[in-house]
């Protein structure tokens, strides 16, 4: 009888242990996956812009091709280009009120850290810019669609910075935008450069995610 009474307090024990691990490991998705506020949802402004590095000027792509024209069309409305080729977070920061806040935003989709993750810049230094660009198009009262950019090469967590920040400050997650591109010589015009069908499948992403907001 004691035996059984023994084998029995394990085994609650054991459930006890597992039903805890289970509840932590919900939590932890909760926080990553769950739904959370958004920043500006019914925002101010008149523009969409679009603000970013290569990949937003369009770079290896047919004239009128690029993700940002093409997210016009979806839209039905104009969306401003302020994309700049080979800008890391720190030079985006350095032209953000001229190309940007200048422009009277209502939605701002910032695609960075492309470059700085080529380049080696440190993660806490990449996302303090980032993190900076965001607060300052929020506090205009536009909504920022922030698009997390991963790789194939060692990019350390760059991507669960994304989404931690944008839970942090509200913003709307793009995930993973290059998904299916990078890594696919049919999807790329040279060796980091989406083409057509590359930008395409991104301008489809971004409206896809931009859409509840129009």
């Amino acid at each position: 009888m004691d035996e059984g009474r023994a084998s029995l307090s394990r085994r609650f024990a054991r459930g006890a242990v597992i039903a805890f691990l289970a509840l932590v490991a919900l939590t932890y998705v909760y926080r990553q996956w769950g739904p959370y506020p958004i920043t500006n949802s019914e925002p101010r402004g008149t523009e969409i812009i679009a603000f970013g590095d290569s990949l937003t000027a369009g770079h290896g792509a047919s004239p009128g091709k690029d993700y940002v024209s093409l997210l016009g069309q979806l839209c039905g409305r104009r969306v401003i280009n302020a994309g700049r080729g080979g800008d890391t977070t720190a030079d985006a920061l350095t032209r953000l009120e001229r190309d940007v806040l200048a422009r009277d935003p209502r939605i701002v989709i910032v695609m960075l850290g492309g470059n700085d993750l080529l380049r080696g810049v440190a993660p806490e230094q990449a996302f303090a810019n980032l993190e900076k660009i965001v607060q300052a198009i929020q506090e205009r009262g536009a909504l920022v669609l922030l698009a997390e950019i991963r790789a194939p090469i060692p990019a350390g967590d760059f991507g669960n910075r994304y989404r931690e920040l944008a839970r942090r400050t509200g913003c709307v997650l793009i995930p993973d935008v290059l998904s299916g591109i990078v890594a696919n010589p049919k999807m790329k015009s040279d060796q980091i450069h989406p083409n057509d069908a590359g930008y395409e499948l991104i301008a489809k992403r971004v409206y896809e995610r931009l859409r509840p907001y129009l």
